[in-house]
């Protein structure tokens, strides 16, 4: 959803506030009370968004064009977060150092992955979402270049969190231009497969990059990125086009003034005073804030970061269970990962289904249903994930096939994308005032999590071994597993009182 112009009417605030949020913000980016309906009426020389200019009414194949290139995209930053596993023993071996440094390859790019969207948030606002990619896009493969042929280890560290920086934008824009292709009535297809890419990626790095460690040198891990980086930059430059209404207008009021002449040509973004600094101010505080004060948004936030936390210390987990107790080698221990992919492409695949189940409720309420209707979802996902680790668990003894593991791995992967796809929705839903800092906090917490987990994973399983491990991972989501059902029962209730939320 889009989730930066949910929040454009409070960008200005010092401090949010529920009742300073509330007017809804149309198309052209104002408050749709009676004030700026008449100014529109009023103006002949203010912009409207005619057909011809309405991303939504692109072609059905031009829009999944786009779909296509920003999902591939994201699906390339986050492989880029996981393929550096693999490398690890190489990294260790040619740049002499130890391999507890060489994991902070995992942990500095995934930490940039949670503080690019503070920034980049508000510079798409401004500026539009097309720049943005084009940009990040560039510079991220650009600072790939030092990772790939590094001359030491602190090259290779620092251009690692600067490559987590630049691609963070397809972390926090890139949901916004899908929901701005599509109507509300069909933005759910398009918004399941934008959601399931982000966690696609790394299950397909450790594939990739188990096969090339193997068989030649770990460097071409990042060589055969910087070849996956180079054609979507040229999708970015050639199949996406600017979706953010508000720059759309700005844009065509400029050719307006351009091709007739007229300087009383202006677009709603004209007449808004934007300081910059103060919107990366707000974009950095305001997800802090709904951390501090808001305990419903606190608890979800902390159970998806466990989640994510959980995945990416599975690139640790995983070689000490199929390498060192199944004795499997490292192409094999990347195939791996292939339960968790195939556990989430099941689950996408359920998408119809609850699309199904949302237009019964939206029904119900007469087309206003209350957000908890979308943690439905995230229930089915509390109990397959805890599930899935168990199985996980019990199944890492020796004596055990080394399938059983992986059905765990499966079954765990799809309750990690049902709690993903109700916490997300019901983020975006429940605190519209503020959807993106919602989204915000919930993505530092959740790189938080994904860049401490690996660093105790290995002390971890050598200490509790494989079954004691990943019985304790188990233990911590069965804890938070009742969430949904708390929330879906009293979080209207909860809603109500929160300085942030929407009534």
């Amino acid at each position: 959803m889009s989730s930066e112009r949910a929040e454009a009417v409070t960008l200005t605030d010092a401090d949010v506030e529920k009742d300073d949020a509330q007017a809804p913000v149309n198309d052209a980016g104002e408050k749709e009370n009676g004030k700026a309906d008449g100014a529109a009426a009023e103006d002949p020389y203010l912009v409207k968004l005619e057909p011809e200019d309405d991303p939504k009414c692109l072609s059905l194949w031009h829009k999944w064009l786009a779909v296509f290139a920003i999902c591939t995209s994201t699906l390339c930053v986050t492989f880029d977060s996981s393929v550096a596993a693999f490398t690890e023993v190489g990294l260790a071996r040619d740049l002499h150092t130890s391999h507890e440094v060489t994991i902070l390859s995992l942990s500095l790019y995934v930490l940039g992955l949670g503080i690019g969207p503070l920034f980049v948030g508000p510079l798409s606002e401004l500026y539009g979402r097309n720049i943005i990619y084009r940009v990040s896009y560039v510079l991220f493969f650009a600072f790939t270049w030092p990772t790939a042929f590094p001359p030491h280890i602190a090259v290779y560290l620092v251009f690692r969190f600067v490559t987590g920086l630049c691609g963070a934008a397809f972390l926090s824009v890139a949901g916004g231009s899908v929901s701005d292709l599509f109507d509300n009535q069909h933005v759910a297809t398009p918004m399941a497969v934008y959601t399931g890419s982000p966690f696609l990626g790394p299950v397909i790095g450790p594939v990739v990059a188990g096969f090339i460690v193997q068989n030649t040198d770990w460097r071409w891990c990042y060589r055969v990125l910087l070849i996956w980086q180079f054609v979507q930059v040229i999708l970015l430059f050639t199949c996406v086009p600017e979706t953010y209404v508000p720059v759309i207008l700005k844009r065509k009021a400029r050719r307006l003034r351009k091709t007739t002449g007229d300087n009383r040509y202006s677009a709603p973004l004209d007449h808004q005073e934007h300081n910059l600094a103060r919107m990366i101010l707000f974009s950095c505080s305001t997800p802090f804030k709904l951390l501090m004060f808001d305990r419903m948004a606190l608890a979800l936030d902390i159970w998806s970061a466990l989640l994510l936390g959980i995945l990416y210390l599975a690139f640790q987990a995983f070689p000490i269970i199929f390498e060192d107790v199944h004795g499997f080698t490292p192409e094999m221990t990347g195939l791996t990962f292939l339960g968790l992919g195939v556990g989430m492409g099941v689950a996408l695949c359920t998408q119809p289904f609850w699309n199904d189940h949302f237009r019964r409720e939206a029904a119900k309420y007469k087309g206003h249903p209350p957000p908890e209707v979308r943690l439905v979802i995230a229930q089915f996902g509390g109990i397959l994930a805890p599930a899935g680790l168990y199985i996980i668990a019990f199944t890492t003894y020796k004596h055990v096939h080394w399938i059983g593991p992986i059905i765990g791995s499966a079954i765990f992967g799809m309750g990690t994308y049902y709690i993903y796809a109700g916490v997300f929705t019901y983020l975006v839903t429940a605190y519209r005032p503020i959807a993106a800092s919602a989204m915000a906090a919930n993505s530092a917490m959740r790189s938080t999590f994904a860049a401490v987990f690996p660093l105790f994973a290995g002390a971890m399983y050598h200490r509790l071994g494989t079954v004691g491990a990943t019985a304790l991972l188990a233990g911590l989501t069965t804890l938070m597993a009742p969430l949904p059902f708390i929330f879906y029962k009293v979080g209207a209730r909860l809603r109500a009182t929160s300085r942030f939320a929407a009534p």
